[in-house]
């Protein structure tokens, strides 16, 4: 893995992305980390023309977007047209928020829309990727809701964007899903997983948790990623010290220069 597939997922810092401003000093304070590419989400109100103008001052590529999850589903073509601005062809469904998973039609429902959305995002040249959380590892017709919606959709319309977090905490194993989605999946979040002495969980910077980052990045390597995108929900104070944290893991022990 090059240090040049390595992003940075904007929603760790979107409390100093709020503003064209504030973006253009998180863009440059990413770029000096040493990233090469971000994923625009948690981003304020700012024309996508204005982002992407922004991230080309910075010297950073949008290797990626989070859409609207109901944008995605019942207009995808504002979502074309965004992504096109941005000049970037790899987005996610970000969150199943109105989804109830007790609910087996609202399933179905939702893979039936996640394919026909991915269908009108690939003949743009754009590919639609899933972002897990923990939800979708409920069982569901004799496997993981997550295992119905990949079944349910086709591989040329929906690519896996998988959170390595998320996996572990729905109870699965991080790296059998990576081989799972061979061929599925661009682009993939790096988030580390760590436990505190009070017995809770917390996300924490790269090489700060229990993962064994190795494996991982060899397991998503063997299966075509190209994104390997770092992100943090919570950070323990600086969001941009974390970032740099979970840079350096990678740059020190994990990647080729």
């Amino acid at each position: 893995m090059k240090l040049a597939r390595v992003a940075a997922q904007l929603y760790t810092v979107r409390e100093h992305c709020q503003t064209a401003t504030q973006l253009a000093i998180t863009a440059n304070k990413i770029r000096t980390i040493g990233y090469c590419a971000v994923q625009i989400s948690g981003v304020g109100p700012i024309p996508a023309p204005e982002i992407a103008a922004i991230m080309r001052d910075a010297g950073l590529a949008i290797c990626a977007t989070h859409e609207p999850a109901a944008d995605i589903l019942d207009r995808p073509g504002v979502c074309i047209a965004r992504l096109q601005q941005l000049g970037c062809r790899l987005t996610a469904y970000p969150w199943p928020r109105d989804i109830d998973f007790a609910n087996p039609e609202q399933v179905r429902t939702l893979a039936r829309k996640l394919d026909a959305a991915g269908a009108a995002f690939r003949a743009a040249g754009i590919t639609l990727g899933y972002h897990n959380h923990a939800i979708e590892f409920v069982r569901f017709e004799g496997a993981t809701a997550l295992d119905f919606l990949y079944a349910n959709t086709r591989p040329e319309h929906l690519a896996a964007e998988l959170d390595t977090f998320w996996v572990h905490y729905g109870g699965g194993d991080v790296v059998a899903w990576i081989e799972k989605l061979r061929g599925r999946l661009p682009f993939i979040h790096l988030k580390d997983y760590g436990f505190t002495t009070v017995n809770r969980h917390t996300w924490c910077e790269l090489g700060r948790g229990n993962f064994d980052w190795k494996k991982i990045l060899a397991a998503a390597e063997r299966s075509g990623c190209e994104w390997f995108i770092v992100e943090q929900d919570t950070c323990p104070a600086d969001p941009f010290a974390s970032l740099q944290i979970s840079f350096n893991h990678l740059a020190s022990n994990i990647v080729d220069s």
